[in-house]
């Protein structure tokens, strides 16, 4: 009899089904974000800008040529107000100019109070030991913390068909396996040509949180003496590298789409002027 009653007992304090949903739905919004500072990062062609139009859902970073200043827009999705910082490209087959990448790192400052989130644009396709130097000599300019609010976004999916990302990841070998360990392996991947009501941009910023709750917070620049060492070690890593890597001239991280239609149809933006160094500067 008692077993019984125990069992009645255990039913009772059930939640149906929909209220157990609706508190999920309210403990997440709780938790929620209200706002999400994200800066891109990534090579100097239109994967990197076209992915922050993505998350902005219209065309506000131009495609036609290659940021050589930091650029920043806002907007709000989902009662929630979004900055997306786009940062200078760096180059596959050369180093990156010293004015490029003290540009890249005056972007912490354009989101103060600091970023959430790094957004380690790269798109699928060959990935070479030069482009894993490539990331780290880029990167190193931000110090070692970087790397626990970067997030690897993977753009022009299209290009694996049937193939899982999972895939893909493995058989790129392990120049892109030590890229995504350096992130604890933090990676989402993107459709550039749907804008709107985007179904893998809420996802993207669920990853942005989680990464904001298991690191604490946001990233904060340390110390200029703390970063110029460590740039001086990434940079002589990279140079030895570099000596053993036969690099062409004309590469462009391997035979990947610049253009399509779909960059094509994007109209010229309007840009802010060179002096403007709080709202972003013109490409």
């Amino acid at each position: 009899m008692t077993s019984h009653r125990h069992l009645d007992s255990n039913a009772d304090h059930q939640l149906d089904p929909k209220e157990e949903k609706r508190l999920a739905a309210a403990a997440k919004e709780a938790n929620r974000l209200p706002e999400l500072r994200l800066i891109m990062l990534g090579w100097r062609w239109p994967g990197k800008s076209l992915t922050g139009n993505t998350i902005l859902g219209r065309e506000e970073f131009r495609l036609e040529r290659a940021a050589e200043f930091c650029v920043k827009r806002e907007t709000e999705v989902d009662r929630r107000k979004i900055t997306v910082v786009d940062t200078p490209g760096w180059f596959s087959a050369q180093t990156t100019p010293p004015d490029y990448l003290q540009e890249m790192v005056r972007s912490v400052s354009m989101c103060s109070p600091g970023p959430h989130a790094f957004l380690l644009v790269i798109p699928v396709g060959m990935f070479t030991e030069t482009d894993r130097a490539r990331i780290e000599e880029n990167l190193v300019q931000f110090g070692e913390d970087i790397w626990k609010h970067t997030l690897v976004v993977f753009t022009w999916a299209e290009i694996l068909k049937d193939k899982s990302i999972e895939r893909h990841i493995r058989r790129e070998g392990r120049d892109l396996q030590w890229v995504l360990d350096k992130c604890k392996r933090r990676y989402h991947v993107i459709n550039n040509y749907i804008f709107g009501e985007h179904p893998q941009l809420s996802q993207l910023m669920e990853k942005v949180e989680k990464i904001v709750a298991e690191e604490g917070g946001i990233f904060t620049l340390k110390c200029e003496s703390e970063n110029s060492q460590s740039q001086a070690q990434a940079q002589n890593h990279c140079q030895n590298e570099n000596l053993n890597t036969v690099v062409k001239e004309n590469r462009e991280l391997g035979a990947r789409p610049k253009q399509n239609s779909s960059c094509n149809s994007l109209r010229a933006m309007d840009v802010d002027s060179p002096q403007s160094l709080v709202e972003g500067v013109s490409q």
